[in-house]
């Protein structure tokens, strides 16, 4: 080898340590970074692979990500999202935009929790439920408990919601839009909105109003009413719509799907599996934030939901994403107007 390739040689290896290894994956995820980075490590732990790692965009979560992965479909740079929640997983995968993959550790998950063709598949869930300020609300028998109860004058100005927009609070407004209608859900909204409940920017925001006292309860998800619990703040977590002309609790699992042209198809499937795995779905549940199995016979611990307890909504969640795609510019002009 002559003196000058010797050089160059040298040169790329010293450029390709300082730069380091490149990723194997790129996963593009709408999980709090908190919660979903320690499983991202793990998966690099265990496998040796590396993972370009980009987590959620902050206020607009899974809709930001939904609407870059729709940019960028003409040229994949992503292999795998990780949602945390379905709807914008549905609008995906009717748009086209992702690959069928039935990953070998998704086979003890509920067929209803998965999508057509295996294009997503869910696991570890939250649910959404009423955060209640006890100080404000100092009576058990009390404390209101249904959807109704936002309707309530007793209650008025005194309630709040993130706008069903983005991440959950989307999802539980297609919901509410596939199982009554377009047209009823936005008069629910506008009676909301006339008995002046606070529609905010986030679950989070939403729980920190009610922990401090600002609003005596709202809606969050069970991850959020679990950080103000932990905090030792005055609040309670209350399962809503229980009763037998009611909904039920609402149960939102994350998701996670390949992109269709993925650049890394097969690290791309290693890293679905690992997600897909009961020891991913125990390490949520016993993590921060407290995500729900899908699977009953995985371990969990007490502060977790155990969903054979309650009434649960029954959702078709193909359908809903379709009432939410054929609804979203509704409640995007509804709540811009």
């Amino acid at each position: 080898m002559s003196r000058s390739a010797v050089c160059l040689a040298l040169a790329l290896s010293f450029l390709g340590l300082a730069c380091g290894k490149q990723a194997d994956v790129v996963l593009y995820c709408a999980v709090d970074r908190a919660h979903s980075e320690p499983v991202v490590r793990a998966f690099e732990k265990a496998t040796g692979l590396v993972v370009d790692f980009q987590p959620d965009i902050e206020l607009s979560k899974s809709v930001g990500h939904r609407r870059r992965l729709q940019e960028e479909a003409h040229n994949p740079r992503c292999d795998v999202f990780w949602n945390n929640e379905v709807v914008q997983t549905v609008m995906l995968s009717e748009s086209g935009l992702l690959q069928p993959y039935e990953s070998p550790n998704a086979q003890d998950i509920p067929s209803h929790l998965k999508g057509p063709q295996g294009l997503w598949t869910g696991f570890g869930a939250r649910a959404r439920v009423l955060i209640a300020n006890i100080t404000s609300l100092p009576d058990p028998s009390s404390r209101p408990n249904s959807t109704r109860s936002f309707l309530d004058p007793k209650w008025k100005s005194r309630a709040g919601m993130a706008k069903p927009l983005t991440g959950t609070t989307a999802a539980q407004g297609s919901i509410w839009i596939q199982k009554w209608g377009l047209a009823e859900t936005l008069e629910l909204l506008t009676e909301m909105s006339a008995n002046e409940v606070a529609f905010g920017p986030g679950n989070a925001h939403l729980m920190k109003l009610v922990r401090e006292g600002k609003l005596a309860f709202g809606w969050t998800d069970t991850d959020d009413a679990k950080v103000a619990i932990d905090g030792g703040y005055p609040v309670v977590q209350i399962v809503p719509d229980q009763g037998p002309e009611e909904l039920g609790l609402i149960v939102i699992p994350n998701t996670v799907a390949m992109i269709a042209g993925a650049p890394h198809p097969d690290a791309a499937k290693l890293l679905i599996d690992f997600l897909l795995s009961p020891q991913v779905e125990e390490m949520l549940a016993y993590g921060p934030s407290a995500q729900i199995p899908v699977r009953p016979q995985i371990p969990r611990p007490p502060t977790v939901l155990d969903l054979s307890d309650y009434k649960v909504a029954e959702i078709d969640w193909q359908a809903v994403g379709s009432a939410y795609g054929e609804s979203v510019d509704a409640l995007e002009n509804y709540f811009n107007q």
